[in-house]
């Protein structure tokens, strides 16, 4: 197996030995995440790879490419690297005192075996790499073809409509040529579904039957549980309901990767779904309420989100706290539990665990990685990177494919530049970054020199500066990436 281009992830404070059968035998908070004001991450800016290769030294380093990020290839393609050699390879990296307290693992993609690593079966806090686990359930749980609708019903009495929120807050009111996901314009796998169209839809099918004056209710039944984070700020994460438009952003066009929300944005989207209606000539009689849908209402419109392979992309590029919760809700219903912060909690800790991913220590609370209170080792994060790579779970590759690539996209357009010492990383690296105050996360997969492709999670806690350490964490991805040993 080889990736087309390479994955690399931020590394953690302080390490030392190897851990007792790491070494390879032969053979085998609140402090803005990557631009988050709190908690969470968002992206440093976009970039986009060229698809071409771009020699460096002796080595030939890959550059992004569109297209799957996984190749064909088999483990027997080359070896990983030794314990000891990466113990080597890393070297005083570890040591950097910015990092703090370091909890780090490295191991083969291919097979999930730990290579190397330090209190990596030490649970640390995970932030934004939570993002991970609630991935790997959602796409195991969910068939790939699966896509959130948002509908539009009968309601209880004669000439009453209700509008159904189905758990996509990708909903937006924006048109297409305006809708940007990490800074780049969609396409139509990736273009979120329109609030717009939505009233089109409803507006044809009330004049069909001759109606052109409604009363308007809202429903958002399909939640249970608080709709509040317990780290709720109205930047990172708006209240978590089941019907939104846009997130819930004031200003959908901020560039900001935590703009300011709305306070209800369920009763937003239901006025500008009504003032969607007015404008096709239809009149709203009312001011829009809650009401629960009768049982069976006949279906007036829909329209769906993208699948769920690209949500998940979406969430993992922009690390989208939103998104992320949303996504946790769906998991949640696949597997029969309430959709709330806790069932969904309990559903994609159920399915990781079906999946073999290694859980002692892990307490997962909800599906963004906000709560400071999740905890996570790294062994588990890499074993997740493990499983998602595997080619024996093709359904869990949007994982992968999701992962920001250094220097390019996401939340790591901005690192791994010329000044970090951890240029040579760029485009090989994709990873998942995670930052709460004192906490710098980082996990993904890089190939190694020898086009082996490694899984990697960093996780540190730090009273240092930031931006220094997360330039560790990027030195030490290097170092991994560069390694033929």
């Amino acid at each position: 197996m080889a990736l087309a281009a390479g994955v690399l992830t931020v590394a953690d404070p302080a390490l030392a030995q190897p851990s007792p059968g790491a070494s390879r035998s032969d053979g085998h908070g609140k402090h803005a995440d990557d631009g988050h004001r709190q908690g969470g991450d968002g992206p440093d800016g976009d970039g986009q790879g060229r698809g071409k290769q771009d020699r460096r030294g002796n080595r030939q380093r890959a550059v992004p490419v569109k297209g799957p990020v996984l190749s064909a290839g088999d483990a027997g393609d080359s070896h990983p690297p030794t314990g000891n050699g990466l113990r080597g390879a890393l070297g005083a990296t570890v040591q950097d005192k910015s990092l703090g307290t370091l909890n780090f693992a490295v191991a083969d993609a291919a097979t999930g075996e730990l290579l190397f690593g330090a209190q990596e079966n030490t649970p640390a806090t995970p932030a934004s790499t939570t993002k991970l686990a609630t991935a790997v359930a959602a796409l195991a749980l969910l068939p790939a073809g699966h896509r959130i609708a948002t509908t539009v019903v009968q309601g209880a009495t004669p000439g009453e409509i209700t509008l159904v929120g189905g758990g996509d807050p990708t909903l937006t009111a924006l048109p297409i040529d305006q809708i940007r996901i990490g800074g780049a314009p969609v396409d139509a796998d990736s273009a979120p579904a329109s609030i717009a169209e939505l009233g089109r839809r409803t507006a044809a099918a009330l004049k069909a039957a001759g109606t052109t004056s409604v009363k308007l209710s809202y429903d958002t039944s399909l939640y249970s549980g608080p709709l509040l984070h317990k780290d709720h700020d109205a930047m990172n994460i708006a209240a978590v309901t089941p019907l939104m438009v846009d997130e819930g952003r004031i200003d959908p066009r901020s560039p900001d990767e935590a703009p300011a929300r709305v306070f209800d944005p369920a009763g937003q989207a239901a006025e500008t779904f009504a003032n969607l209606l007015k404008a096709e000539g239809v009149t709203v009689q009312n001011k829009a309420g809650q009401a629960t849908a009768p049982a069976g209402a006949k279906e007036l419109a829909r329209v769906e989100s993208p699948e769920i392979g690209r949500l998940v992309e979406r969430m993992l590029t922009a690390s989208d706290n939103q998104l992320a919760e949303a996504i946790a809700r769906q998991a949640a219903l696949a597997a029969k539990q309430p959709a709330g912060f806790e069932g969904a909690a309990s559903a994609v800790t159920a399915e990781l665990g079906k999946l073999g991913v290694p859980l002692t220590g892990a307490l997962i609370t909800d599906g963004s990685g906000l709560a400071k209170a999740n905890l996570i080792p790294p062994l588990t994060l890499v074993k997740l990177l493990a499983e998602a790579a595997s080619p024996q779970h093709p359904e869990l590759r949007p994982v992968i494919t999701g992962l920001p690539v250094a220097g390019f996209t996401g939340t790591l357009a901005g690192r791994f530049g010329a000044k970090s010492g951890a240029g040579e990383a760029a485009g090989v690296v994709r990873a998942k970054t995670g930052t709460l105050q004192g906490v710098n996360t980082l996990a993904g997969t890089v190939v190694d020199a020898d086009g082996r492709v490694l899984a990697f999670a960093l996780m540190t806690r730090t009273g240092a500066d930031p931006t220094a350490a997360r330039a560790a964490v990027d030195r030490i991805v290097a170092k991994i990436a560069a390694c033929g040993c």
